[in-house]
């Protein structure tokens, strides 16, 4: 299989892409560092999602996850598609709203026989082993099972949050049965955190924001390997890499450009995502929310199209991300939050955004700012977020982001 990546340095794309833009692009502009462009194939026929290993774990996972963070108890149907189809990774969390957990449970409890065919993975908000055992309890009853095949820690921050008393608690519990492997999600400063995970010795798996616009930075590119070093799972979240606050997509040439090159190859801009994600083979799987069976069906037929990316396609990728970075936050955290004197969650606010504006479901984004700690909302109206804005990499208009987040949700 030719390497779409090969031959074409990440200092070739900017100089390309500065100069010229995606429009030049599709005109030929990359024509010398890209394979022959090929007619759109046949698609396959088969419906069975593909396989690949989870790390060091030895168990095979479908590269296809379905992200449960809708009303899974409504729409068992789907549930029992995914198996057919073979997205046999299902990941959910205790926090997860319109019972998500119950949803699987109450598959489990008509389909008992499925459970062997299911990588079920939940995850835990609490730090303490009290807690941590606490929420796993009630995931197990919730889930109608007696064992999670892999259990995170939800939404990590720092590493200092996976200290000893988290490590013998996943230990005892791996003991016990209750879980088979151990690991965590981040949605911010993944790289540094994929790092410093890489040398505990004792995390199996990592969920993470893994996409078109982040997977060739320096950074990310190390921490992977060093999780692939590791033996450490990965498994890819966020592929559709959305902006953080203003759809470009229904005002700007340059995303109607990329849908139609991608559309002329019988691909959806979407499904060119997700491919560009597994082609990265040390990828495990993708988790997508698909909370409709149109939904589905699209990405179970990306997955099983072996048709690869050309150079042409990846560059088309990395030029609109360049093109729209501005609307996207990057979720390096400890740079735009440092800067103010108050312990506000930027990053956190920020993906609330997509939540309302690129998800289409506001209720999501108000429920987690509910979540957060009255003082904290406060504050949004009266920090200055000056300095902030400064050092963004992406340029982001955090100021106008923060007050708009107290208009539409609380």
């Amino acid at each position: 299989m030719t390497d779409p990546y090969k031959g074409f340095s990440r200092r070739r794309f900017l100089k390309t892409a500065g100069a010229a833009g995606i429009g030049s692009l599709l005109a030929g502009g990359v024509a010398a560092a890209a394979p022959t462009e090929q007619p759109a194939t046949p698609r396959p026929t088969a419906t069975q999602v593909p396989t690949r290993l989870f790390g060091k774990t030895g168990q095979q996972v479908s590269i296809l996850s379905l992200g449960g963070m809708f009303d899974l108890a409504a729409n068992q149907l789907m549930l029992r598609q995914a198996v057919q189809w073979g997205v046999t990774y299902w990941d959910t969390a205790d926090c997860y709203h319109e019972g998500s957990e119950k949803g699987i449970g109450k598959y489990f409890a008509k389909y008992p026989q499925d459970r062997e065919k299911i990588f079920l993975v939940t995850k835990s908000d609490e730090r303490k082993p009290k807690g941590i055992s606490g929420l796993l309890e009630r995931s197990l009853e919730r889930l109608n099972t007696d064992y999670i095949d892999l259990y995170f820690i939800h939404g990590v921050r720092s590493i200092d949050e996976l200290d000893n008393d988290v490590r013998r608690w996943a230990e005892q519990a791996k003991a016990d049965q209750k879980i088979r492997y151990f690991g965590f999600s981040t949605h911010r400063n993944m790289a540094p955190l994929m790092q410093a995970a890489a040398k505990l010795g004792w995390i199996d798996g990592i969920m993470m924001k893994y996409n078109f616009r982040n997977m060739h930075t320096p950074d990310m590119q190390a921490a992977v390997a060093a999780c692939i070093q590791a033996g450490i799972g990965l498994t890819a979240m966020k592929t559709q890499a959305e902006g953080s606050w203003f759809d470009w997509s229904k005002t700007d040439r340059t995303a109607s450009q990329l849908a139609e090159h991608f559309k002329q190859k019988g691909w959806s801009e979407e499904q060119a995502k997700l491919k560009a994600v597994w082609q990265n083979p040390h990828i495990a799987s993708i988790c997508s929310q698909m909370d409709s069976m149109r939904l589905l069906k699209a990405n179970v037929d990306a997955s099983v199209d072996t048709t690869s990316l050309t150079s042409k396609d990846v560059a088309l990728l990395q030029a609109y991300a360049c093109a729209t970075s501005e609307h996207y936050c990057a979720d390096c955290a400890d740079i735009c939050e440092a800067a103010v004197p108050h312990q506000i969650p930027i990053s956190d606010i920020m993906r609330y955004h997509m939540y309302c504006r690129h998800y289409g479901r506001p209720e999501w984004a108000k429920q987690h700012f509910a979540a957060l700690p009255e003082k904290v909302r406060e504050q949004l109206m009266t920090t200055d977020f000056a300095a902030a804005e400064a050092r963004c990499p992406q340029r982001m208009p955090i100021t106008r982001l923060m007050r708009e987040a107290l208009e539409d949700f609380a």
